[in-house]
């Protein structure tokens, strides 16, 4: 039997597996349900890291195959093939092969293939077959399968492959019992398969078309909904417009309906600061865990509902088949900038928070591209930038209509803001592949999965390890920086007290710069809000409350009064200039060196969009003056 070449491998010392469990590896194309079949075997018990040196996170979950025995299982990344070509596929190369540095080779491998594609899919059998490791091919979504009309031969296709073959619907749980009892048995000494080696890959699709058909694998009907949908969805004309009700829906609601929750989780954060003040003697401890540590991980938790809002229409949109139809539909006009399909997910999701936006560019294969998008999508309007831009624009721009009760001042000022931030991420994506990421473009391959049902539990475990990474990643970095600037904001001690805010050395600070940034119309008071602006954009609102001697929520005017005072129109809108373009989030730094695994790339960043918000405020403050 011909197979597909597996590529080579580098040996390394395997690390003992510290719970004693034998180690298995999930391992299948994108879209065939694999992170289901995982969640599934293992439920709540597994947690996500990075691996070693990658930016690619992993899951591994503890399965029990019996009363008394468990397995280690690892989901590795979705791929086509062994040859690796992206992070997500070398990562799967070397975990098969035993390179990866914390993890040993695995003793078994559970090789999850869509039924309803399978002379397709087959092609990835050969490689993983001749690695020698055991393994069970589980031939999922079975369901969809008969519901198509469609059939399969379980064992004469473990025939031809040499090893067992189970139908299974990780949905539906049917299978699983057939699961675990593969991994119940004691995993065999390993028996590589000889296979000749074949690099041609139309021939690779031949054997993997021809072990089906021996199979009697009577291909299942097209399914007729997908049909019927892509008409619309992939017309030239229908299918933008529709692309753009679902952007405008998706972006709409992640502000309508995180509104209320984010409000209630402040409030919570608020109620329990009070607590703590209260069960706390009056002391520095009392002030530096108030305002400082509980201050910092506030700023960060009340974010937290919009992510999950955000993630969980991403996860509705992926597990229906509509996300890969955006991608296609908006790669045309991606093109147009220098990047992908791919390229707009990321950019969707900056309008809520670009830690998750640059999270979610590992999707892009490409690494000029995804870089390119990791650059750009901090210049989408972020919802951390909403309470800056609500509070100048309130203080300096009037109350009044410019299109009657549709559009008002106030308004059309906020719009211009959001459309600003995307004329500059889609001028910088244009400027960087003209020049550092200049290559021919990429060739775009997208499998189109058919239309499904999401399925609710896939969806809560993915927004409960979002919830997880966002907390783990975010806060430390702007929980350390709030402490930090509290410190600042009560020293020097002047006879064993804090001194007042004009004497503190975050006072100092804001002098210090002030010959910097005077040429845009912001005195030191503005500076000092700068800086605290980098643990979290908003934070700025509270360092100027502070600052002017203004406190509690009924002193907003007073804030908006005291403002007008040391501000007048030019600086103001020069303010707002400059928190739509500068990197003013150390926890976005942070995440862009996580991603890049460099230092470079958010040194240049950060460079770039200060360069870029300094002179666009200094322009817009000499012309406005």
């Amino acid at each position: 039997m011909e197979a597909c070449h597996a590529g080579g491998s580098t040996a390394a010392t395997p690390i003992i597996n510290p719970a004693g469990h034998k180690l298995v590896a999930l391992i299948g194309p994108p879209n065939t349900g694999k992170s289901t079949m995982f969640n599934r075997l293992t439920g709540l018990r597994q947690k996500v890291a990075n691996y070693p040196g990658v930016t690619v996170e992993r899951h591994i979950g503890t399965a029990r195959v019996d009363l008394t025995r468990e397995v280690t299982l690892v989901d590795l990344p979705g791929v086509y093939s062994l040859e690796p070509r992206s992070e997500d596929e070398q990562v799967t190369h070397d975990v098969l092969h035993g390179a990866m540095p914390d993890l040993p080779r695995p003793d078994a491998i559970l090789l999850i293939l869509d039924a309803t594609s399978l002379a397709r899919h087959l092609m990835l059998a050969a490689p993983v077959l001749s690695l020698g490791i055991p393994t069970l091919l589980i031939l999922n979504m079975t369901d969809e399968l008969k519901r198509r009309g469609g059939a399969v031969d379980a064992a004469k296709l473990a025939g031809e492959l040499g090893a067992p073959v189970v139908l299974a619907s990780a949905v539906e749980g049917s299978g699983i019992d057939e699961v675990r009892n593969f991994l119940s048995k004691t995993i065999p000494a390993p028996v590589r398969i000889e296979l000749p080696v074949l690099n041609n890959l139309s021939s690779c699709r031949k054997w993997s078309g021809d072990v089906a058909a021996l199979a009697d694998f009577q291909k299942p009907s097209p399914p007729e909904w997908t049909y019927k949908l892509d008409r619309i969805v992939l017309d030239p004309v229908w299918g933008p417009l529709s692309f753009l009700l679902v952007v405008v829906a998706v972006f709409q609601s992640i502000f309508t309906f995180a509104k209320p929750l984010m409000e209630l989780v402040q409030e919570m954060v608020a109620t329990s600061g009070q607590w703590i003040a209260l069960g706390l003697p009056e002391s520095w401890f009392r002030s530096l865990l108030v305002e400082g540590v509980w201050g910092g991980v506030g700023s960060v938790v009340v974010f937290l509902p919009q992510i999950l809002i955000l993630f969980a229409f991403l996860a509705v949109l992926e597990d229906s088949g509509y996300l890969a139809r955006a991608a296609v539909i908006a790669d045309r006009t991606m093109a147009k900038l220098g990047l992908q399909g791919k390229s707009f997910i990321p950019l969707l999701s900056g309008y809520a928070c670009a830690i998750p936006a640059i999270l979610s560019t590992r999707t892009i294969e490409n690494k000029r591209d995804r870089i390119a998008t990791i650059l750009v999508t901090p210049l989408m309007t972020c919802s951390a930038r909403l309470p800056v831009y609500t509070m100048l624009i309130a203080a300096f721009i009037p109350d009044q209509p410019l299109l009657g009760p549709l559009l008002g001042a106030r308004a059309a000022v906020m719009l211009g803001l959001y459309a600003l931030g995307f004329v500059a991420a889609a001028g910088t994506a244009r400027l960087l592949k003209s020049t550092i990421f200049r290559a021919e473009k990429a060739p775009f391959v997208l499998e189109l999965p058919p239309y499904r049902l999401p399925r609710p539990m896939s969806i809560v475990y993915r927004l409960v390890d979002r919830a997880k990474v966002f907390l783990k990643r975010a806060s430390t970095t702007i929980l350390l920086t709030m402490v930090l600037l509290w410190t600042m904001a009560h020293l020097p001690l002047q006879n064993g007290v804090a001194p007042p805010m004009e004497a503190s050395y975050a006072a100092s600070l804001g002098r210090a710069i002030e010959p910097v940034i005077a040429p845009l119309g912001f005195n030191w008071k503005i500076g000092v809000g700068l800086i605290s602006s980098l643990a979290a954009r908003e934070v700025i609102v509270g360092t100027l409350g502070t600052i002017y001697g203004i406190e509690g929520e009924g002193n907003e005017k007073g804030l908006e009064a005291a403002l007008r005072q040391d501000l007048n129109l030019a600086s103001a809108v020069a303010l707002l200039i400059f928190f739509a373009f500068a990197l003013q989030c150390i926890s976005t730094i942070a995440v862009v060196r996580r991603e890049t695994a460099s230092w470079k790339w958010p040194v240049l960043q950060f460079t770039y969009m200060g360069l870029l918000a300094y002179g666009s405020s200094w322009l817009a403050y000499t012309i406005l003056r």
